[in-house]
């Protein structure tokens, strides 16, 4: 096996770790694994997705030729030096050999600096069409719903614009060329053979034909074989993945064995997986070799006979052999060639799946409404709402929030109210119904209008690695963001002053240069919580949507985050999803949902005496608290 064949053995060419989706099946996610375009289909489509990739081609493919038809240099120099130099019919000649050796030198010097101006010419175009396709694969993940997201294991994401975009950079910048000047080569190769001897072009032509047959239905069966190793890699990916993230869980719970089987499972599918695909890879290229060999021996006695009949002299039957050489060669290549197509096209498809999902809350796009910032009124019409393949979750909610108010919003576990918050700030879309900001439909408002008046403020506070600047600071928008890096850190300063949390940034050691490790490890989840806030109070929202996140939290923390957030929310309109009924207390207005339907709305005052749901849920809050 040569070293092409090799290297396409390792994870890098047959599928990187987590190239796949779940083992779980295409059921599992919203986003398809294939795309169902043929070979020729998903190679045009992938060009019309990064045309970077054919800027200047025709220059390029000239080159090729040119690099191409070098290589045939040397068995005509070759033919010509013995037929005509050393079996010339005055004896050798000496000098005429020394020209055409000359000669051949400076053809072979030409056509290796056009091999590397190709080279040079594909890097640059391939690495511009990958780097396009990164971005649009990326931006476009990040475009899809949470909810679309949600079912997708991260690690599959990730691999669509990171491995699987390798695997076709492997292709394009080595096999892609290579198939190129392979199929030029042979081209030129068997018109030169037939200039030699059409005899024996023919005989090597009737050898090798029988393997072009039997080669389409062979790689047919490769990208099968390669399809579900990568499908193989994704849940070895994942099962690691997890593994990884929940270490302290797994070392809490003493889990460790179980999932130690669980990932040695996964080792070994993959295993078994890729020891199939190379099987066949294998066979496949062990009958190119085989064939090649019976091609040369083939040649040689034909040839031989030939020769004894004085059908084809001396030199021209060396050169037939170089130029057999030059044939074999590339059909050989092409089987490995064929092999990273077959990976090629199958990492295409995964990141064009992406591309082609459908991404359900769009940007309204030219036909956007601008949304004037100021005090924000929300309503919600008729709105219902289910997960796919779900039970209704939201069932004719008809609400309003007025400006300027604190609302908090309760209900019993898996009541509704989480999912009307992600309406809110439009991380998803109402299955039916409206969901609307100072009268305008959220989905007719521009993407930055909407993101710069709602801000979220989750349960669990997301943290960059980095330092608590850079976290904090996440919150400017625009032209804030971009500012002179002592501007920033002013403006960071200064909401941290305005939510009294002074004192507890002295208490961090390096204060705002503290760094907070990865996913704010290195610091509590409280701690997390105050830069969430933080963040949000520099991002001057209209209106906040808080999930409600204090009961975990010792209580000086919890003093503090009551602290800041009285000053976060001033004057702004807040929606809370309230875990503790001591939160509905203090809001202006309180929201009950239950079973998906708001069935009580009102000041906590009212419903408190009304004998209905909030009462009975008061009751019992104030009897477990006593």
């Amino acid at each position: 096996m040569s070293a092409t064949t090799a290297r396409s053995a390792r994870p890098g060419a047959a599928g990187a770790p987590g190239a796949a989706d779940d083992a779980d099946g295409p059921d599992a996610s919203r986003i398809a694994t294939a795309s169902g375009l043929g070979v020729l289909a998903t190679l045009r489509r992938g060009v019309q997705v990064s045309p970077e990739i054919v800027q200047g081609l025709w220059l390029t493919v000239l080159l090729a030729v040119l690099a191409a038809v070098g290589r045939v240099v040397v068995p005509i120099a070759v033919q010509q030096t013995i037929d005509t130099g050393v079996l010339a019919g005055g004896g050798p000649d000496v000098r005429r050999v020394v020209t055409l050796v000359v000669a051949a030198g400076f053809c072979l010097l030409a056509a290796g600096v056009c091999s590397a101006v190709v080279n040079i010419r594909l890097f640059r175009s391939t690495e511009a069409g990958l780097a396009t396709l990164r971005v649009r694969a990326f931006r476009h993940v990040h475009d899809l719903s949470v909810l679309t997201q949600g079912t997708e294991r991260r690690g599959s994401l990730v691999s669509r614009v990171t491995s699987d975009v390798d695997t076709i950079s492997l292709f394009v910048q080595w096999g892609g060329i290579m198939l190129l000047v392979s199929v030029l080569q042979i081209a030129v190769a068997t018109a030169l053979m037939a200039v030699y001897s059409w005899q024996l072009t023919l005989l090597v032509w009737a050898c090798f034909l029988p393997l072009m047959v039997v080669l389409r239905p062979a790689q047919r069966r490769v990208n099968q074989a390669y399809t579900v190793v990568r499908e193989r890699m994704g849940a070895m990916l994942g099962a690691i993945s997890e593994a990884v993230v929940g270490a302290e869980t797994i070392r809490a719970y003493g889990v460790a064995a179980r999932v130690q089987r669980r990932i040695d499972a996964a080792i070994r599918a993959t295993r078994d997986a890729q020891v199939r695909a190379q099987k066949l890879v294998s066979v496949v290229f062990s009958s190119g070799v085989l064939v090649s060999n019976l091609v040369l021996s083939a040649v040689v006695v034909v040839g031989t006979l030939l020769g004894a009949a004085g059908d084809i002299s001396v030199g021209r039957l060396l050169a037939f052999l170089f130029l057999v050489q030059l044939f074999t060669g590339p059909v050989q290549m092409a089987t490995e060639i064929l092999n990273e197509l077959q990976n090629a096209v199958a990492g295409w498809r995964r990141v064009l799946a992406v591309l082609e999902t459908h991404v359900e809350v769009a940007d309204p796009g030219p036909d956007a409404v601008r949304s004037p910032r100021g005090p924000a009124t929300v309503e919600l019409r008729k709105v219902e709402f289910a997960y796919p393949d779900g039970p209704p979750v939201l069932r004719d909610v008809d609400l309003v929030l007025p400006a300027g108010r604190s609302v908090a919003v309760v209900g019993a576990t898996g009541s509704g109210k989480t999912t009307m918050a992600k309406l809110l700030v439009r991380f998803m879309d109402p299955t039916r119904g409206q969901v609307l900001l100072d009268g305008v439909d959220l989905r007719r408002i521009a993407t930055d209008d909407l993101r710069s008046r709602v801000v979220v403020v989750p349960q669990e506070g997301f943290l960059f690695d980095g330092t608590l600047l850079e976290n904090i600071a996440y919150g400017l928008r625009g032209p804030d963001a971009q500012a002179a890096p002592d501007v920033v850190e002013a403006r960071v300063q200064g909401a941290v002053d305005a939510l009294g949390l002074t004192d507890w940034l002295a208490e961090v050691p390096f204060g705002l240069a503290t760094d907070v490790g990865q996913r704010g490890e290195s610091l509590s989840a409280g701690e997390r919580q105050l830069v969430a806030l933080a963040r949000a109070y520099l991002a001057e929202a209209d209106l906040l949507v808080l999930d409600e996140a204090t009961s975990a939290v010792d209580p000086a923390t919890e003093v503090r985050i009551a602290r800041a957030l009285d000053s976060l929310t001033a004057g702004r309109s807040t929606v809370t999803i309230a875990h503790r009924l001591s939160t509905a207390e203090a809001a202006d207005l309180v929201v009950v949902v239950d079973a998906g339907r708001v069935v009580e709305v009102g000041p906590h005052t009212e419903l408190v005496t009304a004998g209905g749901l909030y009462s009975a849920m008061h009751a019992s809050w104030v009897s477990q608290t006593r």
